[in-house]
């Protein structure tokens, strides 16, 4: 006698033939995270971490952005320099731009991601508000030099720029 009762759970689901109405979806078994990944995860969750991991990997981009628009620089030379006096001179040029960039991204970073980490971590929540409030303090800081209405335009402008990144690269629903 032929069983007529469908297929066991544990068995895979065989497709509907071409042609045929029934829509069978196949459920893919959940698969537990190992030891190693969620320790790697905790690691990652630290605030300390990001903000570290953001900041090295910012000055590396200042860096190679400094490079790369120092070389594009024309200095202007005295025209009794030799030749490797000019490619001296340019090269320290290039040097001391990129030195400069890398230290503004590498501070940018660290700030940006301890800034964010922080306030998500205090509101418990993973949103578009959290990377406004560290645009915010990231923009604020890096031009307060410039007194408290650079500040004000820094915070404004840098957290209306991390919100249309966010929303461009559409990270947060």
């Amino acid at each position: 006698m032929a069983d007529s009762s469908p297929e066991p759970t544990g068995a895979p689901a065989t497709p509907a033939p071409v042609g045929s109405d029934e829509n069978v979806t196949q459920i893919q078994p959940i698969r537990m995270p190992t030891i190693e990944e969620i320790r790697a995860q905790e690691v990652w969750n630290n605030c300390a971490v990001r903000a570290v991991t953001s900041g090295v990997m910012g000055g590396g981009l200042g860096l190679m952005m400094g490079l790369f628009l120092g070389a594009l620089d024309n200095p202007i030379t005295n025209d009794t320099m030799t030749a490797r006096q000019q490619f001296v001179f340019t090269a320290k040029q290039m040097g001391q731009r990129s030195w400069n960039s890398c230290k503004t991204f590498a501070v940018m970073g660290l700030v940006f991601s301890a800034a964010e980490c922080i306030v998500e971590k205090a509101r418990a929540k993973h949103d578009t508000t959290n990377t406004a409030i560290a645009g915010c303090v990231t923009g604020g800081s890096m031009s307060a030099r410039g007194g408290p209405k650079a500040a004000c335009i820094g915070c404004a402008g840098f957290a209306t720029f991390s919100v249309l990144i966010e929303k461009f690269f559409d990270r947060h629903t």
